[in-house]
C-alpha cells in the first residue's frame, strides 16, 4: 500500500510540473509607477576603423564645395547657373590614431566624439579658417553594426541608425526572443581594441538591466541569447524523451499494474 501511495505521489508531482507555466516575461520585478534611474546614457562614439560622412553646405555653394570630398558633390551647368549635387556620399575612415584627413583643413582628431561633437568641431575649424562664414555641417555614421545571435526570431547583423541603441532595441530588431531563449542570462560581448568584455543580463530583473554597461549598445557589440534546457536537450540522442512527464506516468502506471497482478496470485 505504501509503495502504491508513493507512486501516486510521484505521478501527481510530474503532472504538476507538466502543467507549470515557464517564466517568459521581462521586467518581472517592475511595479506600476516605479521609476528606474539609468546608470549612464551612452551615445555612440567614434573608434578607429569607423566610417562617417561629413557634408558641408552654405549659402555660397562654391565656397562650401572645397570643404567636401570631390565625390560628395560636383558642379553641373544649367540654364539657372551652377549647382552642387550630392547624389553620391563619400566617407571618411578613422585611422588607427583616431584621425581623419579633411579637405583644406588637414588632419583632425575625431576618435571618442559623438556625431554632434564632430559636426561642431568641423564647423568651428571652418569658421577659424575664415574661408566660410556660414557653414552647415551634417555628420552621419556609416557601416556601424551590432549583431544578434541565438534564440531570436530573426538573428543577423543590424545597422546602428541613431546615436543611442539599447539592448531592448536590438532584441526588437531581431524579432524578440523565441520561447526557447533564456531571458535570465543574455550575453553581450564588447570589443575594445584587443580586449573583449562579456556582460550577462537578466531581462526579468529591471534594475540589473537598466544598470548594466551593456544596456546601451556600441558598434560591433554581439548579443547572444542562450537556449533553455529544453532546447539544449533536443540536440541529444534522446532529446526531451526522458523529461516528458507522459513517459514517466506511463511507466508508473505499468509498475502499478504489475504490482496488482503479482498480488492477485
Amino acid at each position: 500500500m505504501k509503495l502504491r501511495n508513493l507512486i501516486v505521489t510521484v505521478i501527481l508531482a510530474l503532472l504538476a510540473g507538466a502543467c507549470s507555466t515557464p517564466r517568459l516575461g521581462y521586467f518581472q520585478d517592475l511595479q506600476s509607477g516605479e521609476v528606474q534611474t539609468l546608470s549612464s546614457s551612452r551615445i555612440v562614439r567614434l573608434q578607429p576603423g569607423d566610417k562617417l560622412s561629413i557634408l558641408v553646405s552654405s549659402r555660397n555653394p562654391e565656397l562650401a564645395y572645397i570643404f567636401n570630398l570631390q565625390v560628395v558633390g560636383h558642379y553641373q551647368s544649367s540654364t539657372s547657373g551652377k549647382g552642387l549635387t550630392t547624389s553620391t556620399v563619400a566617407n571618411y575612415t578613422v585611422d588607427s590614431n583616431g584621425n581623419i584627413g579633411f579637405p583644406v583643413l588637414g588632419s583632425m582628431h575625431v576618435a571618442g566624439m559623438t556625431r554632434s561633437e564632430v559636426a561642431s568641431y568641423v564647423k568651428q575649424q571652418i569658421l577659424n579658417s575664415g574661408m566660410l562664414k556660414d557653414p552647415t555641417v551634417t555628420v552621419d555614421f556609416l557601416d556601424m553594426y551590432f549583431s544578434v545571435m541565438g534564440e531570436v526570431k530573426t538573428p543577423g547583423r543590424f545597422i546602428i541608425d541613431h546615436d543611442q541603441t539599447t539592448l531592448l532595441d536590438a532584441l526588437s530588431r531581431a524579432g524578440d526572443l523565441t520561447i526557447y531563449g533564456r531571458r535570465d542570462n543574455v550575453l553581450v560581448t564588447r570589443s575594445d581594441g584587443n580586449k573583449q568584455t562579456a556582460y550577462r543580463i537578466d531581462l526579468s530583473n529591471s534594475k540589473e538591466l537598466y544598470n548594466s554597461p551593456a544596456f546601451y549598445l556600441q558598434q560591433n557589440d554581439i548579443v547572444y541569447v542562450e537556449p533553455n534546457d529544453r532546447k539544449a536537450r533536443e540536440s541529444t540522442t534522446m532529446g526531451n524523451t526522458l523529461a516528458n512527464p507522459g513517459l514517466w506516468i506511463s511507466a508508473a502506471s505499468l509498475v502499478i499494474s504489475i504490482i496488482v497482478l503479482i498480488r492477485s496470485f
